[in-house]
């Protein structure tokens, strides 16, 4: 096992391309968590993908044979409900160009959503976007309402390919409407600091695990916790050789953890 995880208390993990790539499993992960167990390393979930809901995502785990709980997860609309609610303590209603799953949730911290008189936009991953809906959020943004997004991931991977991510329509966005959102996911802090708090440890005593650097990695080390980068996903080592912060550590596969050499 790697001397980092020997001094780690809890893992947060990535999902999309550390786990699987859309239904496709990428290790045994009944005995990936069975591993953690074993070695008496917690372990929670933290994924920038705002197009589930924590019970949708508690189902996936069952189609893969795996039982977890709502607090070991956390996602970007999660983040962005926490954001909101700092910012706006009443809740209120908010003008969303997101997925049903990012308005369930908001839901969950009192913020409604309308079409008239917004205190906020709210963007995320859309796969039911039309260019009516971009008009009107950028429409409402440029009239100088506070403008939120849930992650800035450019794609995300399948086994087909890497397709359009949340980002892509962050950028579409940002260009309509000429203003820069507020970032609730990764890499900003606010998902790793809560995930800290439910598991009751300090950064110092935490990994991030995940296959981006520029949402995982970066997230991370701004939350003060050890990173490793898995090369399932989305960044290769090619890309390590121009990127700072370097990870921790290196792995091909998440279950290299347990692997008895340092990666």
């Amino acid at each position: 096992m790697n001397t980092i995880l020997n001094e780690t208390k809890a893992v947060i993990l990535d999902m999309d391309g550390v786990l699987w790539k859309s239904n496709q499993p990428l290790c045994d992960l009944k005995l990936l968590f069975q591993s953690f167990t074993e070695h008496h390393i917690q372990y929670l979930f933290a994924t920038n993908n705002a197009l589930r809901t924590v019970n949708q995502y508690i189902e996936k785990f069952h189609t893969f044979g795996v039982t977890v709980e709502e607090w070991q997860i956390l996602t970007s609309s999660i983040a962005t409900g926490y954001l909101l609610a700092k910012d706006f303590p009443n809740g209120g209603a908010v003008h969303i160009m997101g997925s049903k799953a990012l308005e369930a949730t908001l839901l969950e911290y009192n913020f409604t959503s309308t079409d008239e008189n917004p205190i906020a936009v709210v963007g995320g991953l859309d796969m039911d976007v039309s260019y009516e809906r971009i008009a009107k959020a950028s429409l409402f943004i440029q009239a100088g309402i506070p403008f939120y997004f849930t992650n800035p991931d450019a794609t995300y991977p399948t086994p087909q390919g890497f397709l359009p991510g949340a980002g892509t329509f962050l950028a579409t966005l940002e260009t309509a409407s000429g203003v820069r959102a507020k970032i609730a996911g990764k890499p900003q802090p606010f998902v790793f600091e809560a995930g800290l708090q439910r598991l009751g440890i300090k950064a110092c005593e935490a990994l991030v695990v995940g296959d981006r650097l520029e949402t995982d990695i970066l997230g991370g080390f701004r939350a003060g916790c050890k990173t490793a980068l898995v090369l399932t996903g989305v960044a290769s080592r090619e890309d390590l050789k121009t990127w700072k912060p370097s990870p921790d550590l290196v792995l091909d596969n998440i279950i290299n953890l347990f692997d008895d050499t340092d990666g």
